[in-house]
């Protein structure tokens, strides 16, 4: 087993879990009771809030931002700069022009199945579900669930068809059949949602 890498430079809160073979990079803050699993890569200024989740073999890429309660499946990418976000009704003050403290609103996390992909600079809304090896094109703001191998691009993100697991587009084979040349994996779709077949 390989001990976990906190570069120098990082800031680690406490009660932090950091798995084995996990590596946290230059000026990463990570905050308390985050979750780290093992054989991680946060890189670069990432920023991991208080009690975050992240499952095993993830990369977190530079200057991600993951705002508390976010949990995150096991071999999820995380592109360069994607913030996912907590406040459904972002307000630096309430009504009467008070600033806002921790406890003067509610917290809603994003929640990423494993395998999935999220590209570069995309933004995800407070309390959507990115379902497993999902695909998020660079850039794209999600404003609501995404299905398991969904693909979906844009501002607002739209689904444009389905991917495997080798995150390549599926072939449509008609019928609501698709299969992934990569693996050879066949799915099923229906009522918008892809079922990958035993």
């Amino acid at each position: 087993m390989t001990e976990p890498f906190v570069h120098e430079s990082a800031e680690v809160g406490p009660d932090v879990h950091i798995g084995v073979g996990s590596s946290i990079w230059h000026l990463v803050q990570v905050r308390e009771r985050a979750y780290i699993g093992d054989d991680c890569v946060i890189g670069r200024a990432a920023y991991i809030g208080a009690g975050v989740h992240v499952g095993n073999r993830t990369k977190i890429q530079n200057l991600a931002m993951i705002y508390e309660p976010a949990h995150l499946g096991s071999g999820v990418f995380i592109g360069p700069g994607v913030v996912l976000t907590n406040d459904v009704y972002p307000r630096s003050v309430d009504v009467d022009m008070n600033l806002k403290r921790a406890d003067g609103w509610d917290a809603e996390g994003v929640t990423i199945g494993d395998g999935a992909s999220i590209g570069a600079r995309s933004v995800v809304l407070a309390g959507v579900t990115i379902g497993e090896w999902a695909l998020i094109g660079a850039g794209s703001v999600v404003i609501r669930d995404v299905p398991a191998y969904g693909l979906v691009v844009g501002n607002p993100a739209l689904r444009k068809g389905w991917v495997g697991r080798s995150g390549k587009q599926l072939e449509d084979q008609g019928g609501g059949r698709f299969v992934c040349v990569d693996t050879g994996d066949e799915f099923e779709e229906q009522s918008e949602t892809l079922t990958r077949l035993s």
